[in-house]
């Protein structure tokens, strides 16, 4: 094949089956892309965005974010849902080049790294795209600010992570890895979007709407997060705990724990940064493999933030030992590959009955601590 083509095969490859799967199904689905743009309606009508009425699909993010949405509310629903598809497929390829790109001194080549992605994380990109949901978008937000981290770059490192809490509001859980990652700077940076981002809306919604838009977002989410903690693809703590022993205050003072431990272990990572040089890495990928765990409403598909987690996993796995090597195997096989389809009814369903895949996700954590431990990453 002359190189001209072989360069371009791959992303031609990728259109074409990006192309096949929106037509055969991605079409008739897409859910949570009409709720943003139905958010962006309202929102430049000066509506509320947060009603009950809208049941399970009620928006559950900031104001700004439904006004950074407000192109696709000029177009119609079939065009945008077309074109969001689109945009997401480029930035997952984004997504996955940049994590590949960020890990430091490589021991696998980026084509073993990118097929590690697409094996081990597949089923949530799949996921992702179906919903048409903005896990992926934030992921290129947050991975470029991981970038940026590394380059020196510490004011847009923070800047970046402030942008990603309107997407999605877990990214506050960077935060403290950005103080220690990039000092002051990075902070005043995140501080500065987050405060634009905040006061964005009163210029649609004046002072008062605006307060009463955030008011009315604090109650969505605290509001819809019981009636989804039972629901089989939440893979959250408190969702382990309450399927392990039932809905109660035992359950959720052990979920409560369990996010403390969890949080200690990203810390003690953390504290021992000086042992490697090259540390935010494995700092980023572990927090971001978190956040569904912390989350009360942690759907699976959140996991794909944890690429480069899995990454910095596959990378090291010849250097650690042969139980370690075990363990890891372990449960990435069950996180990734505990799908109905090649599993069957019965038994996904007894294994998502026990939350395996949030057992899973915090053996990997320990398997991250582990690496730090050896100062391997």
């Amino acid at each position: 094949m002359p190189e001209g083509l072989r360069r371009y095969s791959w992303p031609l490859a990728i259109a074409v089956l990006a192309a096949v799967m929106f037509v055969v199904r991605v079409h008739s689905e897409m859910a949570d892309f009409a709720v943003y743009r139905t958010a962006a309606v309202r929102a430049l009508d000066a509506e509320p965005l947060y009603r009950a009425s809208d049941g399970h699909y009620q928006y559950k993010y900031l104001p700004a974010f439904a006004l950074a949405m407000a192109p696709f509310a000029l177009v119609p629903l079939e065009a945008g849902e077309f074109v969001w598809y689109a945009f997401s497929v480029v930035l997952l390829w984004v997504f996955i080049a940049w994590s590949v790109a960020g890990v430091p001194a490589r021991r696998l080549s980026r084509h073993a790294l990118v097929w590690c992605a697409v094996l081990f994380m597949g089923k949530f990109y799949a996921h992702e795209l179906n919903l048409g949901q903005t896990n992926v978008l934030l992921g290129v937000i947050l991975v470029a600010a991981l970038l940026s981290v590394e380059a020196g770059r510490r004011g847009l490192a923070g800047a970046l992570v402030g942008a990603g809490v309107f997407v999605k509001p877990y990214a506050v859980i960077l935060l403290p890895w950005l103080l220690v990652s990039t000092g002051v700077a990075g902070l005043l940076g995140a501080a500065a979007v987050l405060a634009a981002g905040l006061v964005l809306p009163a210029a649609v919604y004046g002072w008062q709407g605006n307060l009463d838009l955030v008011i009315g977002w604090y109650r969505t989410v605290t509001d819809t997060t019981a009636p989804n903690l039972l629901v089989a693809e939440n893979v959250s703590l408190a969702t382990m705990w309450a399927k392990w022993i039932g809905v109660g205050p035992v359950a959720n003072g052990l979920a409560v724990a369990s996010v403390l431990l969890a949080l200690g272990a990203a810390g003690l990572a953390l504290w021992q940064r000086r042992r490697v040089p090259q540390p935010a890495y494995l700092e980023f990928g572990l927090l971001m493999l978190l956040v569904p765990l912390i989350s009360p409403q942690g759907w699976d598909y959140v996991l794909l933030l944890a690429t480069p987690a899995v990454l910095c996993l596959a990378d090291r796995f010849g250097e650690v030992s042969l139980p370690w090597r075990v363990t890891t195997a372990a449960a990435l096989g069950l996180m990734s590959f505990t799908i109905f389809d090649v599993l069957g009814r019965a038994l996904y369903g007894r294994l998502m009955a026990v939350n395996i895949v949030s057992v899973s996700a915090l053996v990997l954590v320990a398997c991250l601590v582990h690496l730090r431990a050896r100062a391997l990453a």
